[in-house]
């Protein structure tokens, strides 16, 4: 069998794989994409796109398309809290419109100054609009219904084999690497003996277990529920507890409730499922399952590794979530900027193989952290358990219900105001990070102090109403000069022009640049991280040479 030669192939169709593909195509680099689904996703699945993502999907030209998709731009995305949807309100969460995000952006300073503000919308639209984008790349080639059946590792390359779900049409490909990005039960880890670690299962009284999930629309929902709407709308009661998330803002709902000791997918007729629901809704709704299924939350595992070899893992085929604070899809769509540049970068002959040493050594400790986070949101709302008579109408349950907005609604701002998961990740012992001795600041999920520093993302500010500083950043490297008489980078640009790279000049002269960012020379990785800061006093070629993988010490 003749065999077609790509730079990379990639296993899995989902956020991590189909950004990759579009990182790559960018840069030019061949992929061809596998995944034995016959499309992008059905199911509603993730749902809320957090703003360090929308950032990334701004720098490839479509967060504007992306922020269309999902509700109505007026729709609040609230995060509401009831004992049951119609019943009673607890507390509420309150969060931008998509229009309201929109304006609100260009006047954020601090913790929330950025490009992008987070988006809730179902991945399944976020899915289609990367597959759009990648199968436009003249080098990409994107093939649903296919799986990877067995791969080899040869000196120079990979050779994978592909079978057509269903018929007994096959491919052969060779390629420089193999990104596995198939998902929890990955056949690539699986065939390296890969394993996940960490906690394999928590149990909690919610968010800890078997789940039940029904994609269904109900329009009649917004006609008996009392309640302005919301996006998130959380279920708290001893009887029944749920998490909803409104899909379209007309009456498509993607419901999970955790599965009681005595219950099974299996054994719930769809008869009973909606039951199921109406009970958590509190009125006897008209609804229609769209499709249902099942899931274990409780996880909080990370892969013990992310390579080997030419083979490279990443989202969920090197970390599981729990989906409390929506990290899972976010983590994986970082993943894939990260390895998406160096990939192409070494492909180009542009950085040092070693170069792709540094992304499991950058991603693999911000998936323990995120994953770590993402638990302790689920055990603050999984172990806080209903106290009895709080549906009760009577001044106690009054008190209860109470009690209880108060801790949901503290809780909702920790979940969902996290600045600091979004975007105070840091790479701070990467070898191709120039660090800085800094007195290192508590990572908390809510707190983030902007930070020229190597190792985190460059500082945002807005040029003018309508202009980030990010619109003006190279696709590949930035060198920003922000006192240019003072210190010119003469050195920098000659040895990066030597090595290949693709480097942007970028010169802004603003006062409060030059406080934020400290020194008068900032060189921007690709994925917008500080690579290094300085001035013309400094070994030039070293720096270039550092970044790009060169100087990376092997164990």
């Amino acid at each position: 069998m003749a065999h077609e030669i790509y730079d990379v192939v990639i296993a899995g169709g989902g956020p991590f794989g189909l950004m990759l593909a579009n990182e790559l195509g960018r840069r030019g680099v061949s992929a061809v994409l596998f995944d034995e689904k016959s499309s992008t996703a059905f199911n509603p699945q993730a749902n809320a796109t957090q703003a360090r993502t929308m950032e990334h999907f701004r720098r490839l030209g479509f967060a504007d398309e992306i922020r269309a998709l999902g509700m109505p731009e007026d729709f609040p995305t609230d995060i509401a809290y009831f004992t049951r949807f119609a019943r009673h309100e607890l507390a509420r969460f309150r969060l931008p419109s998509a229009k309201e995000a929109r304006e609100k952006v260009l006047t954020m300073t601090g913790s929330w100054s950025a490009a992008e503000l987070p988006h809730r919308v179902s991945q399944k639209f976020v899915e289609r609009v990367l597959r759009k984008h990648a199968e436009a790349l003249p080098k990409v080639s994107v093939n649903y219904g296919w799986r990877i059946s067995q791969f080899e590792e040869l000196a120079d390359v990979v050779t994978v084999t592909a079978s057509q779900v269903g018929s007994e049409s096959t491919r052969s490909v060779k390629a420089k690497y193999l990104i596995g990005g198939d998902g929890a039960k990955s056949f690539i880890r699986r065939t390296l003996g890969i394993r996940y670690q960490g906690d394999g299962g928590a149990v909690r009284d919610f968010f800890g277990g078997k789940m039940f999930a029904l994609y269904l629309r109900c329009p009649q929902f917004y006609e008996v529920v009392p309640f302005a709407p919301a996006w998130m709308n959380v279920a708290f009661n001893s009887e029944r507890r749920a998490f909803m998330a409104a899909v379209d803002g007309k009456g498509e709902f993607a419901f999970h409730t955790q599965l009681k000791d005595d219950e099974s997918e299996e054994d719930i007729s769809d008869a009973q499922a909606l039951q199921i629901f109406r009970s958590v809704v509190g009125f006897p709704v008209e609804a229609e399952i769209l499709s249902r299924g099942s899931w274990t939350a409780g996880f909080a595992l990370v892969a013990d590794r992310f390579q080997a070899g030419r083979v490279l893992l990443g989202g969920d085929a090197v970390h599981l979530f729990t989906p409390a604070g929506g990290l899972g899809y976010n983590t994986a769509v970082d993943d894939a900027v990260n390895l998406g540049w160096k990939l192409a970068s070494v492909i180009k002959g542009v950085a040092s193989p070693d170069l792709l040493d540094s992304y499991e050594l950058e991603r693999r400790p911000v998936a323990i952290r995120n994953t770590g986070f993402a638990k302790r949101f689920a055990e603050s709302i999984g172990n806080y358990l209903p106290r009895p008579n709080l549906e009760v109408d009577s001044d106690l349950g009054q008190e209860l219900r109470r009690e209880a907005g108060l801790y949901l609604e503290a809780h909702g701002r920790s979940e969902f105001n996290i600045p600091g998961v979004t975007f105070g990740a840091r790479y701070d012992q990467s070898p191709v990070i120039l660090s800085e001795r800094q007195e290192q600041t508590p990572d908390q999920p809510d707190v983030y102090v902007p930070s020229a520093a190597p190792g985190g993302r460059a500082p945002h500010v807005w040029l003018d109403p309508q202009t980030s500083l990010f619109d003006k950043f190279g696709f590949e490297w930035t060198l920003l000069r922000l006192s240019p008489p003072s210190s010119s980078g003469d050195e920098l640009i000659a040895a990066a022009n030597a090595t290949g790279m693709e480097l942007a000049v970028l010169d802004i002269e603003l006062p409060n640049m030059s406080d934020l960012y400290r020194e008068p020379l900032v060189l921007i990785r690709p994925d917008q991280v500080v690579a290094w800061r300085g001035d013309d006093n400094c070994d030039a070629l070293a720096v270039i040479e550092t970044v790009l993988g060169y100087h990376i010490a092997k164990p």
